[in-house]
């Protein structure tokens, strides 16, 4: 598999292991008591990795909009579009080094883009699927670097967004009508895509039972055709002659051994006879005789013109590699005519954005439509999704996420992460906005609901001299701990002394910690513990017991902080 090599790589290819992991600290929840929706203010490399303990493995659906490196600089982006952001500038200088300053702005940005893909393919579940937004400056570049992060088999495809219909005024060359959408699963065996996209009216009709029916892709179940294998035992399952009475709307099914063997006595009664041959032998059906009868049942069969064809009742189609807008009319579940709008413009997108703080100012450049980001997230199957952007700018996943819970009754959640200022003020402010509805009179939006919980980055665990930082809290060290031990959450309420975590595996874990004072692992902290298990982890500052004892009880023994394990 090729790879790519850039200035720098060899620095970062491994960073996400060295990113120190700091608390998320809670600041208020929104319209609710409790939320497991999210948005976090700070740097998305220490945000992602904040997450893991929680989340790794779980998210479902992962959706980002990086910068796409045009080499304009763009004081909204957190990283300006030729990566000279101050900040990024800084973190290079720390983790590259000296040699970050020879680095081109491509460099640079694949060595910010790296790591946090490393941690995004962390976080994403078994089922999982990721979709990034890009353009052309480094999408070459990025498809090696997911290719070598999440594997060439894993690769779904490349989508082509039309963002501008009219193409970018300011285009060198080429008017640049469209940007990308890279996709990669966690294991694509293990996914699969939902037809979302509605078929146009003038591909549907509604039939004699009210059904949705497209028009074309009917597919020959009885009748003539010389693709089917002639017959050679006429006990075949999939060899049977119909007989069909439209007025009665009544099948039987026969085993006839000659084309010209035709019960008369059932074509005298208003039955016509259908049966699947070429030339003048007899050629299996599609379907075996109680499949043919299974869709008899369920009003699936269209007779016609000699022939029996299956209905096919998809009202929609798969998402095609070129995304265009478009309008058009559809049927609704109900048969009703409906009008069905693919809205991916830029242009709508910041209009959007000015509806919802009520102003004509722009409120955010080049912000991500918010039809677009619903087509993606309604191709997986799964309307309790966990859904992730680590480039969250003015929110539009988050307000994805509610309107299609609202449409759909689903109970989707979503993280975000945001680095600059305006997280307060523009991320978290328009969730709130389309929660609870906007506008007046005739412009009014009626709320979607729901709630979300707002985080800033807290203290790291770990201080610089690698000691635990005691002002985060013990809860917060001994949820960390124990996800470290066991990738479990901490269980609560045990009836167990207050230094227990939790049972994984028939282990019982301990983490014996005192902020003012030093622990022992001795015989009389033994005498406290109540939970039975075929064998015991305990964190300690010293260790009193010998090694006697502890492998008799099946104690194993760490001393805190040394033998914590690190992200």
């Amino acid at each position: 598999m090729p790879t790519l090599e850039w200035i720098g790589k060899d620095k970062v290819i491994n960073h996400h292991q060295e990113v120190p992991y700091r608390i998320l600290d809670k600041k208020y929840t929104y319209n609710a008591e409790s939320s497991e929706n999210m948005i976090i203010h700070g740097d998305n490399l220490l945000a992602l990795k904040s997450l893991l303990p929680q989340y790794e493995g779980k998210v479902d659906c992962i959706y980002i909009d990086p910068p796409y490196n045009t080499g304009k600089k763009e004081g909204q982006w957190v990283y300006s579009d030729n990566v000279d952001d101050p900040r990024i500038k800084k973190w290079l200088g720390q983790v590259v080094g000296a040699e970050g300053e020879d680095l081109s702005r491509h460099d640079k940005w694949l060595c910010m883009m790296y790591p946090r893909l490393k941690l995004l393919h962390k976080l994403l579940s078994s089922s999982g699927v990721i979709f990034i937004s890009i353009d052309d400056n480094e999408l070459y570049s990025l498809k090696i670097c997911c290719d070598e992060i999440f594997g060439v088999s894993n690769y779904i495809g490349l989508l082509s967004v039309e963002i501008n219909p009219k193409g970018r005024k300011n285009s060198d060359f080429i008017s640049i009508s469209n940007d990308y959408c890279l996709i990669y699963a966690k294991n694509k065996k293990d996914i699969y895509f939902l037809e979302n996209i509605p078929k146009d009216k003038k591909d549907l009709s509604v039939d004699e039972n009210g059904n949705l029916v497209h028009n074309s892709g009917k597919r020959v179940l009885v009748g003539e055709n010389s693709f089917n294998n002639e017959i050679e035992d006429f006990n075949s399952k999939k060899h049977y002659t119909v007989y069909y009475n439209a007025e009665k709307d009544d099948l039987v099914l026969k085993k006839e051994t000659s084309l010209s063997e035709i019960d008369e006595d059932l074509v005298s009664k208003g039955y016509r006879r259908y049966y699947s041959y070429s030339g003048d032998k007899f050629v299996e059906n599609t379907y075996t005789a109680e499949k043919i009868v299974e869709l008899f049942d369920n009003k699936a069969l269209d007779f016609k013109n000699g022939k029996i064809y299956e209905k096919n009742f998809s009202s929609s189609i798969r998402i095609k590699s070129i995304l265009s807008n478009r309008s058009y009319q559809t049927y609704d579940l109900n048969g009703n005519i409906i009008d069905y709008k693919i809205d991916v413009k830029t242009t709508s997108a910041g209009q959007e954005l000015k509806d919802i703080f009520e102003t004509t100012v722009t409120i955010f450049n080049n912000p991500k439509n918010k039809g677009l980001i619903e087509i993606l997230i309604s191709l997986i199957d799964n309307k309790n999704a966990l859904v992730l952007d680590s480039f969250a700018g003015s929110s539009t996943t988050a307000h994805a996420v509610l309107d299609l819970n609202k449409q759909d009754g689903g109970n989707r959640k979503f993280i975000l992460v945001e680095m600059m200022d305006y997280a307060e003020t523009i991320t978290a402010e328009r969730v709130k906005r389309v929660i609870d509805g906007y506008g007046e009179g005739n412009k009014a939006v009626a709320g979607l609901g729901g709630d979300f919980s707002y985080y800033e980055l807290g203290e790291p665990l770990f201080k610089e001299d690698k000691n635990l930082n005691e002002e985060v809290g013990e809860d917060e060290i001994r949820k960390y701990v124990y996800y470290m031990e066991t990738k479990l959450p901490l269980e609560v309420g045990a009836d167990d002394n207050r230094y227990y975590m939790g049972k994984a595996n028939d282990t019982a874990y301990y983490f014996y910690y005192e902020k003012d004072k030093p622990t022992t692992l001795n015989r009389e902290f033994l005498s406290t513990v109540k939970t039975k298990a075929s064998g015991y982890l305990i964190y300690a500052d010293v260790c009193a017991l010998p090694k006697e004892t502890l492998d008799k009880n099946g104690i194993v023994f760490k001393k805190i902080p040394r033998d914590i394990k690190k992200l």
